[in-house]
């Protein structure tokens, strides 16, 4: 049995992130985290009072791999902090960098990826883990450097955010119906859909088993920038 004194909370959500990248959403409880750190369950409420707070928990580990991904590059806190840098790159090329390194760690996490997305609709704004309201405050702080007004400064911000998680979310979409067949169609089960009903989905569904991948996603990305900032 586990000392119990050497839990801390980045351990127990650190558990809880073993579990859900193994098993699923499904397969997190108090007692699942408690029986992976070899304690009783109710040692955790002392760091993590409730699954909701777990779940946040998994959500700000996300954000911290994601600061930790750019620390040290030139997309990283640091040349947000480091103010008017005329070394630092463009803003519009940090922008689609940061984008970048969101999708490769929500996919590095596919099971906790949701929850990027889910978690805005029962946390309010100010309740978010730091980690998580230190990345739109770069993300805001980007854009009012880069001159823009605030009425442009929120219609971007809403627009990449917007964008990021639902490019993100459709890539994790599960498509594959029998993943043991070889034949596209068939692995994707369209063989069910009548080919009279459905055409489009019949001819083009094999598609959407492959991912689009991040050069789709910085093309959207680079989209958005030139319809809410185009280049003067």
């Amino acid at each position: 049995m586990a000392d119990r004194a050497r839990l801390t909370r980045d351990r127990v959500v650190g558990a809880a992130l073993r579990i859900v990248d193994a098993e699923g959403l499904d397969g997190l409880s108090m007692r699942r985290v408690a029986e992976e750190l070899g304690v009783e369950t109710m040692a955790l409420y002392r760091y993590t009072p409730s699954k909701d707070d777990l779940l946040d928990g998994l959500v700000e580990r996300l954000f911290i791999e994601l600061e930790e991904s750019l620390s040290g590059t030139p997309f990283g806190p640091e040349a947000v902090a480091g103010g008017g840098d005329e070394a630092a790159p463009p803003w519009r090329e940090a922008l689609v960098a940061v984008a970048r390194a969101m999708y490769r760690v929500a996919l590095a996490h596919p099971n906790v990826a949701p929850l990027l997305a889910l978690r805005p609709f029962t946390v309010p704004l100010t309740r978010r883990p730091p980690a998580v309201l230190r990345a739109h405050e770069r993300l805001l702080t980007r854009l009012e450097r880069a001159g823009l007004g605030e009425r442009a400064t929120l219609e971007l911000y809403r627009a990449v955010i917007s964008w990021v998680l639902g490019y993100i979310l459709f890539e994790l979409r599960e498509v594959v119906d029998n993943p043991d067949e070889p034949e596209p169609a068939f692995r994707m089960g369209l063989h069910r859909l009548p080919v009279k009903d459905f055409p489009r989905l019949r001819a083009l569904g094999p598609g959407l088993a492959v991912r689009g991948g991040e050069e789709q996603l910085a093309a959207g990305v680079t989209a958005l920038i030139d319809r809410f900032a185009p280049p003067t």
